[in-house]
């Protein structure tokens, strides 16, 4: 079987998208997918345990080198998802690409396209395109 592309997926988003297919009803549910993403990684911190978080002050300086920033900046993650935390995040993660599609539809935008533009400014900007 071939990959899907974000076209192809987008075409399926729009065929099956029925329910919600206002404006208003599709920005709320891809709001709420989004929580939802959040609450299932918050999920297996607080409920499951397979993952820890550890927050601090980043210890960055400007005089820092690329290298030296790169090596002491932290994820303040520690541990890996199980099996059943990493199937509930991925299945919250496709629900919220369904809705992100179904927003792009909507607004006639082509994910491709855009991912494609994201990608020649990251590769452009490289460092400079943080925020």
């Amino acid at each position: 079987m071939n990959a899907m592309t974000l076209k192809q997926f987008q075409d399926q988003v729009s065929d099956l998208l029925l329910r919600h297919r206002s404006l208003l009803d599709v920005l709320s549910k891809f709001q709420q997918s989004g929580a939802a993403v959040n609450r299932s990684v918050i999920k297996s911190i607080t409920e499951c345990g397979c993952v820890e978080v550890n927050a601090s002050k980043q210890p960055y300086t400007p005089d820092m080198s690329l290298e030296e920033a790169q090596e002491s900046i932290r994820t303040h993650m520690h541990g890996h998802l199980c099996e059943h935390c990493s199937e509930v995040v991925r299945s919250e993660i496709g629900k919220h690409i369904f809705y992100l599609s179904a927003l792009s539809n909507l607004l006639d935008v082509d994910l491709q396209e855009t991912l494609q533009k994201e990608s020649q400014k990251c590769t452009t900007l490289g460092l400079f395109n943080m925020s």
